[in-house]
Order: C-alpha cells, then structure tokens, then sequence
C-alpha cells in the first residue's frame, strides 16, 4: 500500500536488467503554450497527447476562470473551447509553482479589459517575475508586483498600447514567450526584441513560435532575436502533443547508467524540444565531456549531473546560472545531496557545478535520506543514483506529480523495486 501522500521512496538497485516500454507524458512546455493559446482562439480545440499534471491542471483551472471552458476528456485529452476573449476574474488565479503558467498568463491577461490577480504557492512567491512586468509596462500596461516575485496584479484594457518593446530575457525565455502569444491581439502588429541579444533556453523560444504558427498567427523574424507578430487571431484546430523530452533524459540516464534497454517509443531526433538535445550527452557516459554547456537543455541538467557522479572523469557544468530561480536553486540542490551521498562529489563555483566522479559508488549501500526541495527534476534525477546505490530514501516523492504523476509507477512497470514510507 502506497501512503497517501508519501513521505519518502526507497529504490532496490536491479540485479537483472531493466526493459520494457514506458509511455512518457506529453510535454508540458507544449501543453501550457497550447492550452493558453487554444483558449485565445474562437472556436474549439482539442489538445491529444496532452500531460495531465499539476502544471498543467493549475493552467487548465485559470483558463476556466478567465471565461475558457477547458474539459477534461481523457487521459490525455482537453479540450477547449472559447470565444477567443478572455475575461476578467474575480477571484485571484492560483497557480501553485506552475512558473510557465503564470508567466503567460500575467501578460496574456493584458489583453483583458479588467483586473487580474495572480499568485501561487510559497515557492511561486520567490521566483523572479521583475523583467516581465518591466516589459508590460513599457507596452503601456498598468501591472504591479511589489516584490518583483507573484503576486502580480494586471489592469488590463484590451491589450498592449505600446506596440514595440524590449524585454530582458536573460533570466528566462518564458518571458518572450509570454508577451509573443499575447501579442498577437490589439489593433496594430506588435514587435518584440530581446535586450542585449541575451536569451536563457533559446530552444524554447522555437517551441512557441511553432506553437503560434500551427494556430495561424503571422511572425516575421526581423533580426537574430526580434521579431513583428501580425495582429492576426489565432484559428481553433485539433493539436497532438509530443512525449516530454525533459521526461525522457531520466528514461535515457537509466539506460546509460544501468545498462537498461527501456524504449520510450520516440527517437529523441523526432523531439522538437530543447532538452532532446541530451540525448547527445547522455549516451557519451561514462566518458561525459569534461565541459557541458547546459544553457539550452536546462532541464535535464539535474539528471547528467547525477550521471556525471557515475563518470571517469570529472564534469564541469557551464551556462546553467538560470538553474538558481527554477523551483529551487537546483545547482546548490544537486551539489548538496550529491554530498550529503558522498562528501566531495560536488562543488558550486560560482554559477557553474563542479562533479568529482567515483565510480566505486556503484553498488555500495549508503544510508542517505536525499531532499529534494519540493521539486519534482530533483526527485526523479536522484533516482537514477537510488538505482546502483542502495539505502537512498528519497523524500517527499509525490513532488513528481508536478510534471510526471506517473513516475515511479512507470519505474515499477519495467522491474524497479520501490518501497514507500
């Protein structure tokens, strides 16, 4: 019987090898952009393939406030229906630490002629939202967030007055994001630049622009990062989702690490998401490059590091400053439970992350309680060590459901041994 929630999850390292199927979810980068979109188009979508977290509820449930009627018709199914007008709430938006959620949401609900309060969890209220208000104002909206982190209140009169503005993405590209599907409404064309040329995961910036387009809006790239984006509305159509690439470098990282062969049923070249770029990395191990460059696979930095504790040769990882303001400071979570397995594994440096590799960890049994901050990449990276050392407990494992609900029921399906407290 599986405690409800959870407290913690023993793995038992495999003697046998690890196969099978596992069906990942679908991506939530690309479920949040749909949903929000779909619900800014007249008519009715109906979203397949789709993930079914606590993001993406959190997502769904505003949506719903904000006068969308968003169903959920399967597994893996919404569908929504809208008037292509969002309208205002009377209630706060709650949207617990779902970043991409609020993000969109604070700009998209620019458009709406009202206000709109949104805020989240404790975890919410300490990530950095300042270059996105900064952004809204200069567009000529009334939007206050005095800690600079949620809650962040919008005043909004239809749209935004100023037609041409910068943004600051160097702490994220969410923010780009945001303001280009909000764009597309107003009366004139709206033109978006990037301050200094400085982007986090440029890759995602694709990921919404492929988005947009397969709904009808009109981009023209006018520069490296600059774009005109048509005042055009976007058109209601089905719309299949792909599997989660961040999802699959913890399925990848199995497989190199334990010699598994677990088929996720999608090769990762087929992935249009950034962290599909891991696979490159990941199946180098254990020769890992002495130098990874995680600026534009973010996401699936937790689980290489946890690889590079394996390797034969130490790892240093570069361009992952961005990873400090994700749902927790994951560099200085990464460093500290890899320590707190072994003393000396891992070193901050300033913004970068320093893994000393010993491979004589392989199937040794280290009695450890591994925290995992309330974030989902830290629990499920982490795993993959519980899988060739054992007496690992890795705490508060529900945190999963944030993007992965099935996890460790995927896990148990192909041969995991799991206990759970």
């Amino acid at each position: 019987m599986i405690p409800d929630p959870p407290t913690a999850v023993r793995l038992v390292p495999p003697r046998d090898k690890l196969t099978g199927k596992i069906a990942l979810p679908g991506s939530k980068s690309i479920t949040n952009r749909v949903l929000l979109i779909a619900a800014l188009a007249c008519g009715t979508s109906r979203i397949t393939g789709a993930l079914k977290s606590d993001d993406t509820q959190y997502m769904a449930r505003a949506l719903e406030q904000l006068g969308a009627k968003v169903g959920d018709t399967g597994d893996t199914e919404f569908l929504v229906e809208s008037s292509g007008t969002l309208i205002a709430s009377q209630n706060p938006l709650f949207l617990g630490n779902a970043g991409t959620a609020v993000r969109f949401l604070t700009a998209a609900t620019a458009n709406i002629h009202g206000k709109s309060v949104l805020t989240g969890d404790a975890h919410m209220q300490k990530r950095p939202i300042a270059p996105l208000v900064a952004a809204l104002r200069a567009a000529g909206v009334m939007v206050e967030a005095s800690t600079g982190c949620p809650p962040v209140t919008v005043n909004g009169e239809g749209g935004f007055k100023t037609r041409s503005i910068d943004v600051d993405a160097s702490l994220s590209s969410q923010y780009v994001s945001a303001l280009m599907m909000a764009g597309t409404g107003g009366d004139t064309p709206f033109s978006l630049r990037v301050k200094g040329g400085d982007i986090g995961a440029r890759g995602y910036i694709d990921i919404t622009l492929a988005c947009m387009r397969d709904f009808g809006a009109d981009i023209t790239q006018t520069g490296p990062l600059s774009w005109d984006i048509a005042n055009h509305p976007y058109r209601a159509r089905d719309y299949w989702v792909e599997p989660d690439a961040s999802a699959a470098t913890y399925i990848w990282g199995i497989n190199a690490l334990t010699g598994a062969s677990l088929d996720i049923g999608i090769a990762p070249e087929a992935m249009m998401q950034p962290d599909a770029k891991a696979y490159d990395v990941i199946k180098q191990f254990p020769d890992l490059p002495a130098v990874i460059d995680g600026s534009q696979m973010q996401d699936a930095i937790p689980t290489i590091a946890v690889l590079a504790a394996f390797n034969n040769r130490p790892v240093r990882f570069v361009g992952i400053a961005n990873l400090r303001v994700k749902e927790c400071d994951r560099i200085n979570a990464v460093a500290s439970e890899l320590n707190r397995i072994q003393p000396g594994l891992a070193e901050e440096i300033t913004d970068d992350l320093l893994i000393t590799p010993d491979r004589n960890l392989i199937g040794r049994t280290v009695e450890v309680d591994v925290e995992t901050y309330h974030d989902h990449r830290i629990a499920m990276s982490f795993a993959l060590a519980g899988l060739v050392i054992g007496g690992l407990r890795i705490l508060n494992p529900g945190c999963t459901a944030k993007t992965y609900p099935g996890y460790w029921r995927d896990l148990h399906s192909v041969g995991v041994e799991m206990a759970f407290d």
